[in-house]
């Protein structure tokens, strides 16, 4: 049996159910909400394309088709991470 390497990342993102508000995303046995009104270029996307997820790093979300990428930490904590520009 061989190991992967030091460094390699092993964990993957799973798009798990899409609904008319948002979708969920399971990432390390822990599941996160991305919701249509915050992230409002999903709205119009493909189910392929919502489904076709990576995991970039272990904390960076990446749909390559729609040029979206979003950070876990900007769902688990959305007041952090505001989306509005106030100028």
């Amino acid at each position: 049996m061989t190991s992967l390497s030091n460094g390699t990342n092993i964990s993957e993102a799973d798009v798990t159910n899409i609904s008319s508000l948002g979708l969920w995303v399971m990432v390390d046995d822990k599941e996160y909400f991305v919701p249509f009104s915050h992230y409002p270029a999903f709205i119009n996307a493909s189910i392929s394309d919502i489904f076709d997820i990576k995991l970039l790093s272990p904390n960076q979300l990446f749909w390559e088709s729609l040029d979206i990428d979003i950070e876990l930490d900007a769902l688990m904590n959305p007041n952090l991470f505001p989306l509005v520009y106030k100028g």
